[in-house]
């Protein structure tokens, strides 16, 4: 009797159900508070840090500060400090936008000084309207920034050769222009008297700043419910109520309390409000704008950028001009501190302090990440440790060592952060 040999036919293997993935940030609303803090915790661990290590930074020097000489964080001290800030954070602003292509531009402290002595030679030799003055200043350096950005983007020259050249044209047109006198003093009138250190918003009234805070808050406020209208319409993650009146509350106290302590002295000056009104503007011209998407998508990968139908040529030659347009207004903001346009405009370690302003604030040197706030918590680091030397009568020797100590810190920082995002897939 032969075995008779059951052949079975093999079950099918039936794959185990898909797994739906959830996008992260839903996750997070849904968890509430717990899911912030998993997130946040989440973000560390990739080296996601944003300006976290420049607030603890900041801190940590107000703190040293405040109990080497109790007149720091006074109200009068805080008053220098946020004017002064202004004119080197023009400045910045611009560096932001290049250092955000992966590029530098060493021509913005020389196209400062030059727009100082171009507005002082306009107003004072030639007796034409501050306004329009300020406005062909402006506009010299914005052509300055796009003649640099013709010769990187379409000629190939590198950027930091480029701007070299033009740190050293520029200032010796600067001292061309100041040859016969070698200064000129600048009345103390239109906008150069905004900008100067005696005009305050809103003089002699305590409300200037209230009116200044409240107005920030409601932008937040409002700007903050209309992308969440907007989000939750496209049917994509968006921040909820709650969070956006938990933001706009942390926002309304440092804005109040900031406003409570300036008033307390002068007021707020009005070079500071010109410098946030800047900050908003370009602010929301990188984050809600197809143009500013365009620079983040440059920056991160050129050759993705031209896939994509990116015109990478012309971004980048409009923010170079960008970058010489602030340079100028940076140098009418200086000019107002002295009322005088010198030889000695836009040298010294001015160039050096406009950019570590935009790194130590968090902006990378490598490109495609950073913000123009960068300039704000960069120079407030800055500023603050400027000030708080002046006050222990210390050697400007110091200042140099311990700015470029945080400088390095801040570099390395950040190297260290793309190295973890890297590691962890989120580069």
């Amino acid at each position: 009797m032969s075995d008779k040999t059951t052949i079975r036919k093999p079950v099918d293997e039936v794959p185990p159900p898909a797994v739906a993935t959830v996008d992260p940030r839903l996750l997070v609303r849904e968890e509430g508070f717990k899911g912030y803090l998993t997130e946040f915790k989440r973000k560390l661990k990739g080296g996601e840090l944003g300006s976290l290590p420049v607030i603890v930074a900041l801190i940590i020097i107000w703190t040293i500060f405040q109990v080497k000489d109790d007149l720091f964080l006074s109200s009068a001290n805080m008053v220098n400090i946020s004017f002064f800030m202004a004119g080197t954070g023009m400045l910045s602003i611009g560096l932001v936008f290049v250092l955000l292509l992966g590029e530098i531009d060493l021509s913005v402290a020389s196209v400062s000084g030059l727009a100082a002595s171009v507005f002082a030679t306009l107003t004072v030799n030639h007796g034409l309207n501050d306004w329009l003055a300020v406005v062909l200043t402006i506009l010299t350096g914005v052509a300055i920034g796009a003649f640099h950005g013709f010769f990187f983007a379409k000629i190939g020259v590198p950027a930091f050769v480029v701007t070299l050249a033009g740190f050293l044209g520029w200032t010796g047109l600067m001292q061309w222009l100041l040859r016969g006198t070698g200064s000129l003093t600048i009345e103390d009138k239109g906008l150069l008297h905004m900008l100067g250190q005696r005009s305050f918003f809103m003089d002699q009234s305590i409300a200037g700043g209230y009116i200044l805070a409240t107005l920030g808050v409601a932008l937040l406020l409002i700007g903050s419910l209309i992308d969440q209208a907007r989000r939750r319409k496209a049917r994509v993650p968006f921040r909820p109520t709650s969070e956006i009146l938990l933001r706009t509350v942390a926002l309304a106290v440092v804005s109040y309390v900031a406003a409570y302590v300036l008033n307390k002295s002068a007021g707020i000056p009005n070079a500071l409000v010109f410098f946030l009104a800047a900050l908003v503007i370009c602010d929301f011209v990188l984050r809600r704008t197809t143009y500013g998407r365009k620079i983040f998508a440059v920056g991160g990968s050129i050759e993705a950028a031209r896939r994509a139908g990116i015109n990478v040529a012309l971004i980048r030659i409009t923010v170079f001009a960008i970058s010489g347009g602030f340079a100028a207004l940076g140098g009418l903001f200086l000019a107002g501190q002295t009322y005088t346009a010198t030889l000695q405009a836009g040298t010294g370690n001015l160039l050096m302090l406009a950019i570590a302003a935009a790194v130590i604030g968090g902006t990378s040197l490598f490109g495609g990440r950073g913000n123009v706030w960068s300039a704000l918590l960069g120079m407030l680091v800055i500023q603050s440790i400027q000030t708080g030397l002046d006050l222990l009568n210390m050697d400007q020797s110091i200042q140099y060592m311990i700015t470029g100590a945080v400088l390095l810190a801040a570099v390395v920082v950040d190297s260290v952060s793309r190295r973890t995002q890297r590691s962890s897939g989120r580069a």
